[in-house]
């Protein structure tokens, strides 16, 4: 993406919409910085184990697989909201009005369809995990100390889910500006020049001081 990006809020239903959910992605993308604090403390205590009693932390790479999708998944739709995946902008960039709507409407519609599909492929990724007549419900678990890996899988389909509901909003938002031919629709990240970015940053300390 180029420079920085923002929200516009109002009182519309759609923008009520995008708020309330922005609430619950806000809380998931805490649970994926905490999980990556988590890590750093994991380390900690396996390599000072090692050095001070000869005693690692066992499972070492078993609790860290099931953490990383903490750390890739949970914060998925939090981004999606803000703009702030990569982007090519080269083409998008250069439009203006219904055009850059429109481009923006389609880009959308086909990340759904693929989030779409990875719901479904995850969910069912999920399933052959879950065994409910054995132990701790787990059809497969960690090489080295057998925990379950069913609820690492279950976070990939749920997180998703989140970003499938973000891209419907936003596919909302973009086919109402394109119908209205709205300059500054709700609930869609709206990408800021290098300029508006400074001017930005400027008004905010100014504003501090």
């Amino acid at each position: 993406m180029a420079g920085s990006s923002t929200v516009i809020e109002d009182g519309s239903l759609l923008s009520r919409l995008d708020q309330q959910l922005f609430r619950l992605e806000r809380m998931l993308a805490l649970i994926s910085g905490l999980a990556v604090f988590s890590l750093m403390i994991i380390a900690v205590i396996s390599v000072g184990g090692r050095n001070l009693l000869n005693a690692p932390l066992p499972g070492y790479v078993d609790w860290i697989e099931q953490i990383m999708p903490l750390v890739a998944f949970m914060g998925i739709s939090y981004v999606q909201r803000e703009g702030g995946h990569i982007r090519m902008d080269i083409l998008i960039g250069r439009l203006r009005g219904r055009a850059m709507w429109l481009a923006e409407l389609v880009s959308v519609i086909l990340i759904l369809l693929l989030i779409v599909a990875l719901v479904y492929g995850s969910w069912s990724h999920f399933l052959r995990s879950l065994n409910f007549s054995a132990p701790w419900w787990s059809g497969d678990s960690s090489i080295d100390i057998g925990i379950p890996i069913w609820p690492a899988k279950l976070l990939v389909p749920v997180a998703f889910s989140v970003l499938s509901l973000r891209l419907l909003i936003q596919i909302w938002s973009y086919g109402k500006a394109f119908a209205l031919n709205l300059p500054y629709p709700v609930a869609v990240p709206l990408i800021q020049s290098a300029a508006e970015q400074a001017a930005a940053e400027a008004e905010q300390l100014d504003g501090q001081g």
